[in-house]
This record gives structure tokens, C-alpha cells and sequence, in this order.
């Protein structure tokens, strides 16, 4: 199905420097909103602490909640509002890991309807310690690492034929970094500094298909972290695994453009880089713009539909979706530009 025209001429590659300087610019807000906010803000998943989701008969306010919690032993509390506004849903969440034993449910429980008259209803409980979300944190952290190398290593192998060599250079970083860690290296510095060797290893060993997709891919989840940074929405579990799809699906858009070029590259030889670079785009468009749409489409409806639970997870899969797209066609492809830049100084 082709609803773009085939021999459509758009010069994305002409716009590049456009294209880097936004990307350039919304880099820079995620880094210093994670900065000014001392980075992301973890959920219970990752700081550790209790959430009870609740939900009342009728509304009733804040005050006569946060009143009632002050009855039970749950230390400094936050409450905030869950869902639609009609569904009387409340999450309250504290930094302490507190028993929940069986009869806590119904203390809260009791609490709060003494507080507040209205009837109220349970509907979750969970806790996490603090040890725990440490090391989730951390194995987060790898998880998203690790899928990066192993895709360099299959992006050199398939259009460069470089097996080996990437497969020796990931395999060096995954084990020092995997040293670095047992001797308490803070994780983070540590994941952030084997990027930047990472970068710095494909420029000069000139993987340069790995190159453009890496940074694609990283320019994907800093723009989709910093985002949900500036809103102020909280990483959980299942946003990890929503930028590991991010990851998933801007690869995939980048690696049939990739195709194109390595086609065009042997049917047009004597053509200018930029020329091969600006038509294989062009004519993997339609392609890439009806993937992302039917894709958008069912991330919308879980974003409106799908609940509070889910609603985070379909944000970060929107804003991963349309940076994909636009990191495939602006930012992964006039990366292979540079190597031409090199190549004549």
C-alpha cells in the first residue's frame, strides 16, 4: 500500500542541520530537566516505599484523607488523584516499606471511612524495600546497555560484515563494565561513561551503521526520559519496558532504511552519498510513515482507554513512536554523512 507517490523528492538530508539543531535543543531540556529535578522520578518500583490505590463512594477531599492516614503508622504521606475524577480514586504513597500485614487493609480501611464518611474500598497494596528497588534500578540500567551492544553487533555484522570485530568489542565493555560493578561503581556513571567509550570505539574502528543507529537509539529514550521529566510522571517497571520497545521499534524503522541505502549504494555508485541517502528516505517514506501510524493509533486508544494502570506506559510508547520516526529518517541516515566528512579530511 503506497499512499505517498513514488517518485516523491523531499530533501530530508538538505535539512539536516535544521534537523540536529532541534534534536540538539530537546536533548538539552530532558539533560537539564533530569538535572534541576536531581534525576528521574522513580516509582515504587525503584525508590522502594508503599502504594495503596483506594477508592471512595463519593468525593471527598484531600484533607480528610491525609487526616485519617494519620491514624495508622504509614510515616509522611502523599496522596494524589487516579484516574477520572468521577472514579473517587486516590493513590496514597509513603517512603516507608510498611508491613502489610493482613490486617493492615482493614485498619486503612477503617481510617479512612471514619475520616472521611464515606464508604471506602482497598484496591491494591504494594511494597517494595529499598534494597529491592536499588537493584531493579540497576538492572534497568543493564538490561537497556546490554540491548544497545547487542545491537551493534547485529547492525555491523549485517551491513558491514564486521562480526567479529563488534562482537570483540562488546564482549570487552560488557565485562568491564560487569568488573566496574562488583567494586560498587555507582551504576549510572558507570552505564553513561561505557556509552560515551562505546561512541567513541564505532567512530574509530568505523562501524559506521552501528554508529548512526546507537545514536539514534539513545537520542530516542533521552528526549522520552527528559519528557517524562518535565511532566513529572513517575518510572516504573513497565516504563523500562516501554523504552525497550521504543529501542525495539526505532531500530526496526532505521534497519529498513539502512536496507535501502546498502541497495542504492550498489545501483548507483557514482551518485553522491547525499543524493543515495536522500532517495533511499524518500522511498522507504510510505513504509515508515504507515508503520508508525497504525502503531500510533493503538497506542492512542490505550492511552485514552486503557485506564490509569496502562496510562503512563502508552505515554512513553507515544512519545517513543513519533521520536522514532523522526530519529530514522533525520538523525540515524545523515549520521553516515559524517564518515564522507572524515573520509576527505
Amino acid at each position: 500500500m503506497q499512499f505517498i507517490k513514488p517518485d516523491i523528492n523531499i530533501n530530508f538530508v538538505g535539512k539536516r542541520k535544521i534537523a540536529f539543531t532541534l534534536s540538539l535543543a530537546m536533548i538539552l531540556i530532558s539533560i537539564t530537566s533530569l538535572l534541576v529535578h536531581k534525576g528521574p522520578k522513580y516509582g515504587i518500583d525503584f525508590a522502594g516505599g508503599t502504594l495503596i490505590q483506594v477508592k471512595f463512594d463519593a468525593p471527598v477531599k484531600l484533607a480528610d484523607i491525609k487526616s485519617g492516614l494519620a491514624t495508622v503508622n504509614l510515616g509522611k504521606s502523599s496522596v494524589q488523584g487516579f484516574g477520572e475524577h468521577s472514579d473517587y480514586e486516590y493513590l496514597i504513597r509513603t517512603d516507608r516499606s510498611v508491613m502489610t500485614e493482613q490486617g493492615f487493609s482493614l485498619e486503612v480501611q477503617k481510617a479512612l471511612a471514619s475520616s472521611t464518611g464515606q464508604g471506602v474500598d482497598i484496591r491494591r497494596v504494594e511494597m517494595v524495600g529499598p534494597q529491592v528497588g536499588k537493584d531493579l534500578r540497576e538492572k534497568a540500567l543493564f538490561a537497556m546497555f546490554y540491548a544497545l551492544l547487542f545491537i551493534a553487533i547485529y547492525i555491523s555484522g549485517r551491513f558491514e560484515l564486521k562480526w567479529m570485530l563488534s562482537g570483540v568489542m562488546a564482549g570487552v565493555l560488557m565485562s568491564a563494565v560487569y568488573l566496574l560493578s562488583i567494586f560498587n561503581v555507582s551504576v549510572p556513571y558507570l552505564i553513561a561513561a561505557a556509552l560515551v567509550v562505546t561512541l567513541f570505539l564505532f567512530w574509530f574502528l568505523e562501524l559506521k551503521y552501528a554508529m548512526g543507529a546507537i545514536v539514534a537509539l539513545i537520542h530516542d529514550v533521552t528526549i522520552t526520559v527528559g519528557i517524562f521529566s518535565l511532566f513529572g510522571k513517575e518510572f516504573t517497571l513497565p516504563i523500562i519496558a516501554a523504552l525497550l520497545t521504543i529501542i525495539g521499534y526505532s531500530l526496526n524503522d532505521t534497519i529498513i532504511v539502512f536496507d535501502r541505502i546498502r541497495e542504492n549504494l550498489r545501483k548507483h555508485h557514482k551518485d553522491p552519498l547525499k543524493t543515495i541517502i536522500n532517495r533511499s528516505v524518500n522511498e522507504t517514506l510510505s513504509r515508515t510513515i504507515l508503520t508508525s501510524m497504525t502503531t500510533l493509533a493503538v497506542v492512542v486508544t490505550l492511552f485514552v482507554m486503557g485506564g490509569g494502570i496502562i496510562h503512563d506506559f502508552a505515554f512513553a510508547m507515544m512519545i517513543g513512536v513519533i521520536i522514532g520516526t523522526y530519529s530514522s529518517i533525520y538523525v540515524a541516515s545523515p549520521i553516515l554523512l559524517a564518515w564522507k566528512v572524515r573520509g576527505k579530511k
